[in-house]
């Protein structure tokens, strides 16, 4: 989130973010990366926060759920930096990575 507002502030300016909002010029390049790779984070994180409450709720708690749970935290770090650096298929592979760590959590939840 942060390095996406760096992004607006530098291409849209602070003036513009701080007022309506209402005909914002759109980002391009890394600014725009960064809005994307956010936005992405915010659909991912919903579904590892239910499933991590779920398996706290089931109070389960093993090597694979931990182990779940660092996959997925290391492969939306690498999305992250990766998705801001323009690499495509990299990418997709961290992204592929933290759907294993949900998927491992999951299959201790069942």
């Amino acid at each position: 989130m942060f390095v996406s507002a760096l992004g607006s502030i530098s291409q849209i300016g602070l003036t513009a973010l701080a007022g309506n909002r209402d005909n914002l010029t759109e980002t391009t390049g890394w600014a725009s990366r960064a809005q994307r790779a956010h936005k992405n984070m915010l659909e991912s994180i919903a579904v590892f926060a239910i499933l991590v409450l779920s398996a706290n709720v089931m109070n389960i708690s093993n090597d694979m759920t931990v182990l779940g749970a660092q996959l997925f935290f290391w492969g939306r770090v690498a999305f992250s930096v990766i998705y801001l650096a323009g690499i495509p298929w990299v990418r997709t592979a961290a992204w592929g990575i933290s759907l294993v760590g949900l998927i491992l959590i999951f299959l201790q939840l069942i």
